[in-house]
């Protein structure tokens, strides 16, 4: 296995520095939005100063090749084909595209593990109204690792679908994606992965995860501007998805009496999206490509097994991440003061956290007892001088 070259110091300067957010303020939001580069906005302020001068439709065919060069780059961080990357707004656009583009029937299985967010929750329960599913929830062992034994000991012969979170909201462990994915392929049954947490956190190579469908969005580790997402549909199913909509970006032909469908994944998108957008997440992929996914992953992870050390050293908090693989999403509960207020007094000190509410992961916070938690999500370009003042502050607050 090749050696990963830590991110040197240097190299995290040069990084803040081309970060003008990270000048004013400690972000440990990341896993809500992260700081984008300074790239992305000049990129995207740029494109609009041009659109707004000479118009957008001629704009765009000016910046046409460039524009389609995103689907490359993402595919190049996925290890997927071009033809396989639909640009939308949000993972929750892609998962919905996703899991509503199949044909459910009464009786029909679907298999998630107990940390699923909220939104896919409800897509969820609407299919079992609509159609009569059945949902089936693994939750996570005593110590917080996800039993894949028990998720194949549930496969029966109506499971329809194996849609599981990769990386949670509002908890800090990994889920075997992989394995998972191994357990499908053996049964025969489709597999979609919510990866919003996971791109440009940690390494994801769809061809190792063996994943059908996978949801991203934008605005969280990969950096990008916010209403940026993409859905990566393998190729070999996407005849088997309904589409949801048409427009012209759907089709290759049409005519009074019929219509042909495109041959790759961009049957999937809307013609009218915000080209700056696209341009935004383009560089910020880039971005991500040019530091290398293996080195983000393991400066994330020795920021977040530091933090969770130092707040472990605290009395009167409790960090709840659990699981034989943790991310840089730490999460923890501070004695006698609520998440919400945790989080207002650490804002007033320009330090950014957020809250993960019982309704964000429904099974897992019910079944856990947990009202909320605050959640502090590390990224490559924090500091371990950042984290120091983070615990100092909440030793003040416990004072």
């Amino acid at each position: 296995m090749m050696e990963i070259k830590p991110l040197t110091k240097e190299e995290i300067q040069v990084i803040r520095a081309e970060t003008a957010g990270t000048a004013g303020r400690i972000h440990l939001n990341n896993a809500g939005a992260s700081l984008p580069p300074d790239v992305v906005v000049r990129t995207m302020v740029d494109f609009l100063r041009e659109e707004a001068l000479l118009g957008g439709y001629e704009i765009e065919a000016k910046y046409r090749a460039q524009l389609d060069h995103t689907h490359e780059l993402i595919a190049q961080l996925i290890h997927a084909n071009r033809d396989e990357i639909a640009l939308v707004e949000n993972a929750s656009a892609a998962w919905d595209l996703a899991f509503n583009g199949l044909s459910f029937q009464t009786g029909d299985e679907v298999i998630v593990s107990e940390m699923e967010y909220v939104s896919n929750v409800l897509g969820l329960l609407n299919a079992q109204k609509l159609y009569g599913i059945v949902i089936k929830v693994i939750p996570n062992d005593a110590a917080g690792v996800f039993p894949v034994h028990e998720l194949e000991a549930a496969i029966s012969d109506k499971t329809r679908l194996i849609a599981i979170t990769h990386i949670p909201s509002t908890a800090g462990n990994v889920l075997p994606a992989a394995v998972i994915g191994e357990i499908a392929r053996k049964h025969n049954i489709l597999y979609l992965l919510d990866a919003c947490q996971s791109v440009g956190h940690v390494p994801v190579d769809v061809q190792a995860i063996g994943c059908d469908l996978m949801a991203v969005t934008g605005r969280k580790y990969l950096r990008g501007p916010r209403g940026s997402g993409f859905l990566y549909v393998r190729k070999q199913i996407q005849d088997k998805l309904k589409l949801l909509f048409f427009d012209g970006r759907t089709v290759t032909n049409v005519t009074q009496r019929d219509f042909v469908v495109r041959t790759d994944a961009r049957r999937f998108e809307w013609y009218e999206k915000n080209p700056a957008v696209v341009l935004g997440l383009q560089k910020a992929v880039e971005y991500l490509l040019n530091i290398g996914i293996e080195r983000v992953w393991q400066r994330i992870q020795h920021l977040a097994d530091l933090f969770r050390q130092r707040l472990q050293e605290i009395d009167g908090i409790v960090v709840h991440d659990q699981g034989d693989v943790l991310c840089g999403i730490v999460t923890f509960s501070v004695q006698g003061i609520a998440a919400t207020a945790i989080r207002s007094k650490l804002a007033a000190k320009n330090i950014n956290v957020h809250i993960g509410l019982a309704n964000s992961t429904l099974f897992y916070m019910n079944r856990k007892g947990l009202n909320g938690i605050v959640r502090a999500s590390v990224h490559y370009y924090n500091t371990e001088e950042e984290i120091e003042v983070v615990c100092r502050e909440l030793r003040t607050l416990l004072l």
